[in-house]
C-alpha cells in the first residue's frame, strides 16, 4: 500500500513507481497485490478514508495483509480501528518505518520555522510534488496525546512492525534530518527513528539503508535516470 507514483521534481521528470519491483518480486510468488494511492495532500484521516474506498473496490469479499510505508502505516492504522472498510476482512498490517510515536524532525521543523510559516513550506513542497499532508500531525506531542489513544489497534487484526538505521554522508539528503532524529530518538533511517517504528510485533531493523531504499526508490531511480539518457536496461 502506498502512493502508485512518487515525484521528486513536479512535472518536470516521469514520476516514480513506488513499489517497483516490489510488488513484481510478491506476484513472482504467487501473491495477489494490490496497490494503492491517496492524495498527498490531506490528513491521516481523510487519507484513510480515501484507503478504506480504494481497498473496498479493489478487495471486495476478500481477506487481506496489508504492507505500509512510511505515513502510510499511520493511514491504514487509522482505517482500519475507526473507518472499518466494508466487505473486507483485515488480517494484518505490517508497517516500514512508520513514525508510529511521531518524529522530532517534526518537532524540530515546527519549532525553528514556527507554525505560521508551515503553509508557505508546504508550498514549496507541493511544486516539488513531495508528500506533506499529515506533517503537522507528526510532532511526538501529537502522535503521544493524540493520535495513538484515539487509535487503538483493532483486536483480530495482528500488527508487526520494521524500523531502519543508516549512516548518511554528508552529500545525502537525509544528513540533516539524520543528525537531528539522532540526537534525540538515536539510530534511525534518515526520517523515522527505529524507536519510533515499533508498533505491535517488532520483528527488526534493516541495517545500511535509508527512509527510501526500503521501497526500492534508489535503485528505480537509478534505473530511471539510465533510461532518461537513452540506455535501456538489461
Amino acid at each position: 500500500m502506498g502512493f502508485d507514483e512518487l515525484r521528486i521534481a513536479g512535472r518536470l521528470l516521469p514520476g516514480i513507481k513506488y513499489w517497483r519491483g516490489i510488488a513484481e518480486a510478491l506476484a513472482a510468488n504467487g501473491i495477489e497485490v494490490i496497490t494503492t494511492s491517496v492524495s498527498a495532500v490531506g490528513s491521516v484521516e481523510q487519507r484513510a478514508e480515501m484507503l478504506s474506498r480504494a481497498i473496498e473496490r479493489r478487495a471486495f469479499g476478500k481477506s487481506v495483509n496489508i504492507i505500509a510505508h512510511s505515513m502510510g502505516g499511520l493511514d491504514a492504522r487509522y482505517m482500519i480501528s475507526r473507518v472499518h472498510p466494508p466487505n473486507v476482512n483485515v488480517v494484518s498490517l505490517s508497517t516500514i518505518a512508520t513514525p508510529h510515536h511521531g518524529s522530532s524532525f517534526a518537532d524540530y521543523v515546527f519549532e525553528r520555522i514556527g507554525r505560521r510559516n508551515i503553509p508557505r513550506v508546504y508550498k514549496t513542497m507541493d511544486r516539488l510534488g513531495l508528500e506533506h499532508g499529515a506533517f503537522s500531525q507528526l510532532t511526538r506531542q501529537y502522535m503521544l496525546e493524540e493520535f495513538n489513544p484515539k487509535t487503538p489497534d483493532h483486536p483480530d487484526v495482528r500488527y508487526f512492525s520494521y524500523g531502519a538505521m543508516c549512516n548518511p554522508g554528508w552529500w545525502s539528503m537525509f544528513w540533516t534530518p539524520h543528525r537531528i532524529i539522532e540526537r534525540v530518538e538515536g539510530e534511525n533511517d534518515g526520517l523515522v527513528s527505529v524507536e519510533s517504528s515499533q508498533w505491535g510485533s517488532y520483528k527488526g531493523t534493516l541495517v545500511g539503508v535509508n527512509h527510501l531504499d526500503l521501497i526500492n526508490w534508489t535503485n528505480r531511480l537509478r534505473w530511471m535516470m539510465w533510461e532518461l539518457t537513452g540506455n535501456k536496461r538489461k
